[in-house]
């Protein structure tokens, strides 16, 4: 037999070995997710089934997944238990519902005055959060990457008027994470509820008022039919983010290249999520105009006391949390809001501020 043709073949078999057979686990896989969101709720419940088909669809079938939403299998904020205990696979929600086990998971939400869309991308993908982020989650063993984006929020929903910050004095609001905490300084009984209660407890006035989302998701839950004024802008969440979380021992079980692919599919939603809320909630509001709900805007010096407030809580929280890694996070979060105020005032707010003046008209 000739040597060089045996060698040719060998060569070429190699090289047609991993076209023959992808680099994945061996055998498909059927995964749990559990979410914090109401079933089929558009741009958030919708954005977990999205995410798991993307997985699904790049991994060419090996990893399937079964979404379950709050309350079909544990309530919305017992999937972080679930996932860290190994009882379920993986979980879809916001970060902040986690500030029990940690404030540090607020930040990888949204905090008060925080990081807008654009900015926490660039903090988690370029500045380091990932990392912090991998450090915190992996006491609790999680996984997590960013999987969505609501953008700028609205300020909430409202059954009487804030025209001053005393306005807020013994308002009972349903509002999570460190927005509830500034609340509740400023004399509100803040509480948090999933979003599948939200409505009934406007409507039975446990509540006084409540933050949710947005335009798209506020009125899909019909919001608007039992509270009077809808107040901008969203202080409290300016760019939240939404995550998927992976049991540790179930993401180092995967291969590398499906974890490349799993991480891109969370990227990839990411980016057409947020892209899906500025267009929806766009035409959504112009519906809430359209059937009468008040539009109000918190006035500059309701906005001043409030930030102030802000930092008080955010610097009050950390420093109670004796925690080193939970200060790491906090002080490379806020290099990142002075990096995107630096670099916003003269690209995004410049750009805004310039169309105004070119297109107002004569």
């Amino acid at each position: 037999m000739d040597r060089r043709s045996v060698l040719t073949g060998a060569g070429l078999a190699a090289m047609a070995a991993p076209l023959a057979a992808p680099a994945y686990a061996k055998g498909e896989r059927s995964l749990k997710m559990l979410t914090t969101w109401p079933k089929g709720l558009p741009g958030l419940g919708t954005l977990a089934e999205n995410t798991a088909r993307r997985i699904e669809t790049l991994t060419d079938g090996q990893i399937k997944i079964r979404v379950y939403a709050a309350g079909e299998l544990v309530d919305a904020f017992g999937a972080f238990d679930a996932v860290s205990q190994g009882s379920a696979d993986m979980y879809h929600g916001a970060e902040y519902y986690w500030q029990g086990k940690s404030v540090g998971f607020n930040y990888f939400t949204s905090v008060p005055f925080g990081l807008n869309a654009a900015e926490y991308d660039a903090w988690i993908h370029t500045g380091g959060g990932q990392a912090l982020w991998d450090e915190l989650s992996a006491r609790f063993k999680v996984k997590a990457f960013n999987a969505g984006n609501t953008g700028v929020q609205m300020g909430g929903w409202y059954n009487r008027e804030i025209n001053t910050a005393d306005d807020f004095r013994g308002l009972k609001i349903r509002m999570p994470g460190l927005g509830g905490e500034v609340m509740r300084k400023l004399g509100a009984a803040a509480v948090s509820r999933p979003g599948d209660q939200i409505y009934q407890a406007l409507q039975t006035k446990e509540i006084d008022a409540t933050e949710w989302v947005g335009p798209w998701n506020d009125r899909a839950l019909g919001l608007q039919r039992v509270a009077k004024y809808y107040y901008w802008p969203g202080w409290h969440e300016p760019g939240a983010a939404l995550s998927l979380g992976i049991n540790l021992d179930v993401w180092q079980s995967f291969t590398p290249l499906q974890q490349t692919l799993i991480r891109t599919a969370c990227e990839a939603e990411s980016l057409t999520n947020l892209a899906e809320f500025n267009w929806r909630n766009a035409g959504e509001l112009r519906k809430l105009q359209e059937s009468g709900v008040e539009l109000r805007r918190f006035s500059d010096e309701v906005l001043k006391v409030i930030g102030r407030t802000s930092e008080e809580v955010m610097t009050e929280v950390v420093a109670g949390a004796g925690d080193e890694l939970v200060t790491r996070i906090h002080e490379s979060f806020l290099e990142a809001r002075r990096i995107g105020i630096l670099w916003g005032e003269i690209s995004e707010q410049g750009y805004a501020h310039a169309r105004r003046i070119a297109l107002a008209a004569d």
